[in-house]
């Protein structure tokens, strides 16, 4: 993780990825794109049609990667569960990053569960980023507290 890139570095993922919430697979494919940045455990990209569809439903929050440019933000809802800004895009991405148009990610935190291939994954800490944390990504990560300034 420390060896991976600044600028990041998007990435088809070989892998399966797969999202609970609100007791209904929410997500699951095998069409990923990673995103791999210096000290950011990596971040999983999906195809919007790869979602539940009505799952996703767009707030006015947004922010600003330098890197990749703005991110606009959902709520994931199911049923009567809601989760505020669960999942991010970037509608427009910066040059360098057309690969995420028509994706989007989704924080490991704010759903029931996210697993690659068949690891669970444990979400990265703090209340910004967005890391996907399995066995084989070693820390220590931004978002943990003293980590604001790396």
């Amino acid at each position: 993780m420390w060896d991976y890139p600044r600028p990041p570095r998007v990435e088809a993922f070989p892998g399966r990825v797969r999202v609970e919430f609100g007791g209904a697979v929410v997500l699951d494919t095998v069409r990923a794109l990673r995103v791999l940045e210096t000290s950011h455990p990596p971040g999983y990209y999906v195809p919007r049609e790869a979602v539940l569809s009505g799952v996703l439903v767009p707030t006015d929050r947004s922010s600003w990667c330098e890197f990749k440019g703005r991110a606009v933000y959902f709520d994931l809802v199911v049923g009567d569960r809601r989760s505020p800004a669960a999942a991010w895009a970037y509608p427009e991405p910066a040059v360098g990053y057309a690969a995420l148009t028509g994706t989007v990610s989704l924080y490991p935190g704010r759903t029931d569960g996210c697993w690659i291939n068949e690891e669970r994954v444990r979400a990265q800490a703090g209340d910004f980023y967005g890391g996907w944390i399995t066995d084989a990504i070693v820390g220590p990560f931004k978002g943990q507290p003293g980590t604001s300034e790396w």
